[in-house]
């Protein structure tokens, strides 16, 4: 047993793992030594391990040095005001849902919600209503908020006060935000996004326009996602007239009050790296990915998804910066990913059919070429497998509130005896992280179908223990 298991064990991974397209977008520390003042902060790393004394601020009453580095996100971001979140988005995602509602208020929710999300509902009391996601059969995965459904919720439910959504989704896919924004201002809702995926958006015209800037109200942004910043980081953008007060004290409630200088440095980094260098940068990592997309699809079975593959009756939106690669229904992407790890490249997910690759500006065309060359030396008659193609199903009906569900007495049981129960626990497949359905909803036959083919195809399911679900008694 090792003295040191948690630093042996994450060096070996690096040393295992050292071409990574998963996050942190700084790669393995590739981003800090990309300049000058990433290397001066890396090496004096230890030092900048402070707490709130004289002279270097407080993030909870920021006046001096975090004031000024505050002001410099807000305006490359274009907010009204920006934070620095040192508990990560889902501190951003508590931010935004007790700043903008009052307990009992009905809200319009994207079901691909990041669990935050879920949990700040069932904290606030809030009545969901839910949106379908789109499935895509071109990469058998669901791919964002199905339009049409939205537009019915919204007009069933005028007496909502607000949607949250997510932009991008896991796979880098946006919905038609603009148009999304359009409508919920013609019945007075805020609008939330939870653009963890998305904070170098924006910066480059061959990428998403940015949440805040297209007008949402709040937006979180996980900055350790896509920027040289450390894990746990994150930005929570102001965009409107939300009470700024009510804001800071939420922030203040959600967050450390031993603040880490280390994440904060980061951030500041991140920041700035993208300020400065991001437009030029981002461009040529989207050209260098075009380049290899396109060699990718000439391997046989394997297919990069673009926006021509997902666009049907409305428009969906792509994060250019990241990959997914689909295999043909008979090949198993779980299989590949392992595959790509035995080859020393780390992926950010698979699910039963498709990879998600993450890029940042710190990969270099070495780092893509091998990919392709590893890719194309892959051996898929060993990766077949059984599939069913996932179709869009329906909302499980909701029978009691999550709030109401959550202090309900609950028991296990097996999935085949749980038909028409009441679920008692969030059960949701991880990837993508989209639950199948939501504490309080009824478990149906499709349902059912759907956690046994999840199951039989080895995809981990938040909520099932040894194939039994709780349900409430």
């Amino acid at each position: 047993m090792s003295d040191l298991p948690l630093v042996e064990g994450v060096l070996k991974y690096v040393k295992e793992n050292n071409i990574s397209f998963s996050m942190p977008g700084h790669k393995n520390g590739k981003g800090f030594f990309a300049t000058e003042e990433g290397k001066t902060f890396i090496n004096n790393i230890l030092s900048c391990d402070i707490t709130e004394v004289e002279g270097v601020d407080n993030l909870h009453n920021p006046e001096g040095i975090i004031k000024e580095a505050s002001e410099l996100l807000t305006q490359l971001y274009g907010s009204k005001k920006s934070y620095f979140l040192v508990n990560g988005s889902t501190s951003g995602n508590l931010i935004m849902v007790y700043s903008s509602f009052k307990e009992g208020d009905k809200v319009i929710i994207d079901r691909s919600c990041h669990k935050s999300i879920f949990n700040a509902i069932i904290l606030k009391k809030l009545k969901p209503v839910y949106i379908k996601n789109r499935v895509c059969n071109s990469f058998n995965a669901p791919i964002s908020i199905n339009m049409e459904h939205f537009f019915q919720v919204i007009k069933n439910n005028r007496d909502a006060k607000g949607i949250i959504l997510t932009y991008p989704n896991y796979y880098g896919i946006c919905c038609d935000l603009e148009k999304i924004i359009e409508e919920a201002k013609n019945y007075n809702m805020k609008v939330l996004i939870d653009s963890a995926h998305g904070a170098h958006f924006g910066i480059s015209n061959k990428l998403p326009k940015s949440a805040v800037k297209l007008g949402a109200d709040m937006v979180v942004t996980s900055s350790h996602k896509t920027l040289a910043s450390f894990t746990q980081t994150a930005f929570l953008h102001i965009n409107s007239n939300i009470n700024k007060d009510k804001v800071d004290f939420y922030f203040s409630s959600f967050s450390s009050t031993s603040p880490s200088y280390l994440l904060m440095c980061s951030m500041d980094y991140g920041r700035y790296y993208l300020q400065k260098y991001g437009r030029n940068e981002y461009n040529n990592l989207i050209e260098l990915a075009e380049k290899y997309k396109n060699k990718i699809n000439n391997i046989d079975n394997m297919h990069v998804i673009d926006e021509q593959d997902i666009n049907e009756n409305y428009s969906y939106f792509m994060d250019r910066s990241r990959y997914i690669i689909n295999l043909n229904n008979n090949y198993n992407s779980n299989l590949l990913l392992k595959y790509l790890r035995e080859n020393k490249i780390q992926c950010e997910m698979s699910d039963t059919h498709n990879i998600v690759l993450i890029f940042s500006p710190f990969n270099t065309e070495e780092d893509f070429k091998y990919l392709y060359e590893v890719l194309r030396k892959c051996d898929l008659s060993k990766m077949k497998f059984q599939s069913i193609n996932i179709h869009e199903y329906s909302i499980p009906v909701l029978k009691l509130s999550p709030h109401e569900a959550v202090n309900k007495p609950k028991k296990k049981i097996d999935i085949e005896g749980s038909l028409g129960r009441i679920c008692g626990e969030n059960i949701i497949p991880y990837p993508p992280g989209i639950p199948l359905i939501m504490m309080g909803e009824i478990i149906d036959k499709e349902t059912i179908i759907m956690l046994k083919y999840y199951l039989n195809n080895g995809i981990e399911l938040i909520g099932v223990d040894n194939g039994k679900v709780k349900i409430i008694e």
